[in-house]
């Protein structure tokens, strides 16, 4: 998809089955801006949890190598949390999971349930 250039900063959107291969092959830093309890019925393993609701830009390191990849149930959160980024200063890439949670188990992909450790 072609990227969205918001003062300086492109916004891609990836489909699900991209974001598991981004992960698969250690490339990907998923962050997910839903709610915790949320997050606790079902999520992509290894995801961060930065609630929207709570969203704090600070919390969002990525590491080197590794593309930021936001998501949330249908992909509309995780459009504000990119505008909150880009509002604080994020340079860099921001890439959105298209259709959320719901188009990730519309398609299969692994995610794992139950509470955090």
């Amino acid at each position: 998809m072609e990227p969205i250039d918001q003062n300086g900063v492109e916004v891609l959107m990836l489909d699900p089955r991209e974001v598991h291969e981004r992960i698969e092959n250690g490339t990907a830093y998923v962050v997910d801006v839903r709610e915790p309890n949320e997050h606790e019925e079902a999520r992509i393993t290894g995801s961060a949890l930065n609630p929207l609701s709570m969203f704090d830009p600070d919390k969002i390191q990525t590491p080197d190598g590794k593309d930021l990849i936001l998501h949330c149930r249908s992909a509309r959160r995780c459009g504000i949390a990119a505008e909150h980024l880009i509002a604080t200063g994020f340079t860099g890439q921001i890439h959105r999971m298209a259709g959320g949670m719901i188009a990730w188990a519309a398609d299969g992909l692994p995610m794992e349930t139950g509470p955090l450790d």
